[in-house]
């Protein structure tokens, strides 16, 4: 696991979806302002949690003022002495908070699946129990894509973020098992964040300004759902996650 571990997030997190041209434009205007970080490129796995009848997406996707989410996420797919991180996700008035903690994947299994924590417990773990008990979760759907990573060479807290061949399972629910499954969007889609403290740096709201670039609302869990989720969130998303699928030209390459 490269790169400098954060432990503690508090900042907002913006979606755009880039056609072919505007992504060529976008990263040629990023390019004397920003750096690959410390992750560069790489594949992302999380398993969600969730109830059996999918009460915390469902909040999720009606937009209350505030919502969380815990996951578990690795880079690569972990065995079962490797480092993974075991997150509570959330989101109040439009700010993202992240809490999150290291621990083995088998020891993040025996946790999360089986109730058996960590001898000694930080803050995050008492509010991850906390959240346990409040909301008796069960791991529901695997997500993974991968993500190329940048920073802001004079702002390190910017990061922006492109993910591609976004896929999930609904079986198999251990990061452990492997980085396979169905795509969640047509091939060649590419999502865009960016992710700062607080207001975006002059040159890059211009930027967006000048490329055209749209922000979107879509949640990776709560996008297009598994089948097995499907009838627990009919009718219920008054909207749901808008968001604008443009395909990505075979001739454009992230650095």
């Amino acid at each position: 696991m490269a790169g400098t571990i954060q432990f503690n997030f508090k900042r907002y997190e913006k979606k755009y979806m880039l056609a072919p041209d505007q992504l060529t434009r976008v990263l040629a205007g990023m390019e004397n302002h920003v750096r690959a970080d410390g992750f560069g490129r790489c594949a992302i796995c999380s398993i969600y949690y969730d109830t059996d009848d999918f009460r915390l997406i469902r909040a999720s996707l009606e937009k209350p003022v505030y919502k969380e989410k815990l996951r578990m996420r690795s880079y690569g797919v972990p065995g079962d002495g490797d480092k993974v991180f075991v997150e509570l996700k959330k989101k109040y008035d439009g700010v993202v908070y992240k809490r999150r903690t290291v621990m083995t994947a088998a020891d993040a299994v025996s946790y999360l699946h089986h109730g058996a924590g960590p001898a000694e417990k930080n803050q995050v773990c008492r509010e991850i129990d906390w959240f346990m008990r409040s909301c008796r979760p069960a791991p529901r759907v695997f997500i993974a894509y991968d993500r190329t990573a940048f920073e802001g060479v004079e702002d390190p807290d910017l990061r922006i973020t492109f993910d591609t061949s976004l896929r999930w399972r609904d079986r198999e629910l251990d990061l452990r098992a492997g980085d396979y499954g169905e795509a969640l969007l047509s091939p060649g889609h590419i999502l865009m964040e960016v992710k700062i403290p607080g207001a975006a740096p002059v040159w890059l709201a211009h930027l967006l300004s000048e490329t055209g670039a749209f922000h979107t609302s879509f949640s990776k869990y709560g996008g297009p759902p598994p089948a097995r989720t499907r009838q627990a969130l009919r009718g219920r998303r008054k909207g749901g996650a808008h968001l604008c699928l443009i395909p990505l030209s075979r001739g454009v390459k992230l650095p």
